[in-house]
């Protein structure tokens, strides 16, 4: 695929290391640097580009001539990449959506910025999808639902038709939210959870644990 825009990174660690992987291999995305807040860098390269002070950023990739995606993961339920999603925007960035070429967007809804999809997620017809929402990979978002801005959906989430869920929510692996369900506000969905009823704001949602059994594993025929 041919490069003809080039991209700096918010970011740093496993998620920033990622998102260069995507970026380089199927995208029309050139990382030129990476940029993370001035007190954090603690050597001018990372990855083999340049780590430059998110302070000095404009100076040396301007935003007249470069894109800027911020690769922060859920810390703090998003928050932490919602301000400097704003800051990076108040720049006069543009923050571009990565839609991986083996994902299905179905949906003619236009996705928000800042976005990223990851592969094998099925975005259902009249889906809108806001800001700064990671989808990662192997998701299925029913149709005629929305996905606020500043989410974080784990792998392999269903999400049935006809959902809202509201902003700044991390719901985990494998989690289930029935048709037509309303997840509140600053919702952390645990792994495994199974959603049927509307959610409470600021509340956090588990499942029962497995538990192990007092018996061995060679005490039972498979």
């Amino acid at each position: 695929m041919k490069k003809n825009k080039k991209i700096v990174i918010f970011g740093y660690g496993t998620f920033a290391e990622i998102i260069l992987q995507y970026l380089t291999d199927d995208s029309e995305y050139e990382v030129v640097a990476f940029t993370l807040d001035d007190e954090y860098i603690k050597e001018d390269t990372y990855l083999g580009l340049p780590m430059v002070p998110f302070s000095k950023v404009q100076e040396l990739y301007p935003p007249t001539n470069y894109f800027m995606y911020v690769g922060l993961s859920y810390t703090n339920l998003n928050h932490l990449r919602k301000e400097r999603y704003y800051q990076a925007k108040e720049k006069g960035y543009t923050l571009p959506t990565y839609i991986s070429s083996k994902a299905t967007v179905l949906t003619k809804f236009p996705i928000g910025d800042n976005c990223f999809i990851f592969e094998n997620n099925t975005i259902q017809p009249f889906v809108k999808v806001g800001n700064n929402v990671i989808l990662w990979s192997g998701n299925h978002i029913g149709h005629h639902g929305e996905i606020e801005s500043h989410n974080f959906i784990s792998s392999h989430v269903v999400i049935s038709g006809q959902c809202l869920i509201k902003s700044n929510c991390f719901i985990g692996v494998n989690s289930t939210i029935a048709h037509g369900v309303i997840v509140e506000n600053e919702n952390l969905i645990g792994a495994g959870s199974y959603i049927t009823k509307n959610t409470e704001p600021n509340s956090v949602y588990v499942p029962p644990r497995s538990i192990k059994l007092d018996k061995t594993s060679d005490q039972f025929k498979l």
